[in-house]
């Protein structure tokens, strides 16, 4: 047997032996549009597996990780599926900021935030778009600067589209500390406690009527001096970091939650008869061939914006494929007031996923820029 078979073996029988009784309830709750789902008992099933080393298993040995191998981490995630499992809650501190600390981070501060992060007690969101800096994050206007004692960092400004800012403890900001400075220089990568009088979180309701998403306003935050990740100004290159960590190892989750997701489909339009229509019958075919060339290019370590690009598409195009299926009762709402089924939350919140992350518009400018050499935008 080999090593990859072991590891998929001990996850599988971890997964049988302890998603029993009060986490048995758990199976299949949370997700994208479906975070409010259950949080603090998915948060305390999270906590059960930290204490038997099953969070950070691609991280090294030495950080509290397994060291799995990519081969090894897809067949946990594919394990994780498979078990029927809860949607994870810490997937912004264990796959975004955990593997930037490590690249990037002081031995100080890969001592103080990365073993909270394995044990999830502390929770992590991303502070990145602003009002007038969604996809061009370089005219961010957050602002960070020394105070007088050069002791703590004062932060003012206003981050949106905040992923469970409302569930955190921690923020990492992007922020302007050269005061004149624009675009991509001058700014810097901060660690900023979520729990203090300066900062206000304030929830947005979505089309799927939850609030996933939120607003933070900083006004006068403060941080300690050392939680800023790489020097002063150096914030973009730390940046752009995440954003591939964002948009490469840890989308296998993600896909294969797409498969589940695919399944589930193709079973229902099995069951309701909507499989006869020819039409509804080849675009599942094509969904699964685009799946697996997505997992086939995932294994093959594509560039993260030709990913980024390919997923988003992909899953958008399932919540309409998912709304054909059901047909005409896709319209109406599955109860009172607002109660949608899982399939209308999949359209609907799959109608961001091509904007968060990286705009897909921005995506493609990368890729024709950087990959292609073909010139440069013309910027005014």
């Amino acid at each position: 047997m080999s090593s990859v078979e072991e590891f998929r073996a001990e996850i599988r029988a971890w997964l049988a032996d302890h998603l029993v009784g009060e986490f048995a309830e758990l199976k299949g709750r949370g997700g994208p549009g479906r975070e409010h789902e259950e949080f603090e008992g998915r948060l305390a099933w999270e906590r059960h597996m930290a204490a038997h080393g099953w969070t950070c298993v691609g991280w090294p040995v030495e950080h509290g990780g397994r060291g799995a191998s990519l081969e090894e981490q897809i067949a946990f995630h594919e394990e994780y599926a498979l078990a029927d499992a809860p949607a994870r809650v810490n997937h912004i501190g264990e796959q975004l900021l955990g593997p930037t600390l490590i690249a990037f981070g002081t031995q100080e501060q890969k001592k103080r935030f990365l073993p909270p992060i394995v044990a999830v007690e502390e929770l992590w969101c991303q502070g990145y778009s602003e009002p007038d800096a969604g996809s061009d994050l370089a005219n961010v206007r957050t602002r960070a600067a020394l105070s007088e004692d050069g002791t703590e960092w004062v932060v003012d400004g206003q981050k949106i589209w905040t992923s469970l800012a409302h569930e955190s403890q921690w923020c990492f900001v992007v922020a302007r500390t050269q005061p004149g400075s624009q675009r991509h220089a001058g700014l810097s990568y901060l660690l900023v406690p979520l729990k203090q009088s300066g900062v206000e979180v304030r929830p947005i309701v979505q089309l799927t009527g939850t609030s996933e998403f939120n607003e933070v306003f900083f006004d006068g935050a403060r941080t300690d001096a050392a939680h800023i990740v790489g020097a002063p100004g150096d914030g973009w290159r730390i940046a752009m970091a995440t954003l591939g960590f964002e948009r490469g190892v840890s989308t296998l989750g993600q896909q294969v939650g797409f498969r589940r997701e695919w399944d589930g489909l193709a079973a229902l339009a099995r069951k309701n008869g909507a499989i006869a229509d020819p039409l509804i019958r080849d675009r599942l075919v094509q969904a699964w061939i685009d799946l697996e060339a997505m997992a086939a290019s995932a294994r093959r370590g594509v560039d993260p914006s030709v990913g980024k690009l390919y997923w988003a598409k992909w899953h958008r195009d399932l919540g309409e494929l998912a709304m054909d299926v059901c047909g005409a009762a896709s319209t109406i709402a599955a109860g009172d007031p607002y109660e949608l089924d899982d399939w209308q939350r999949l359209f609907l919140f799959s109608r961001a996923d091509t904007i968060y992350a990286g705009s897909d518009e921005i995506q493609k400018n990368i890729v024709a820029e950087r990959l292609l050499g073909l010139p440069k935008e013309a910027r005014v």
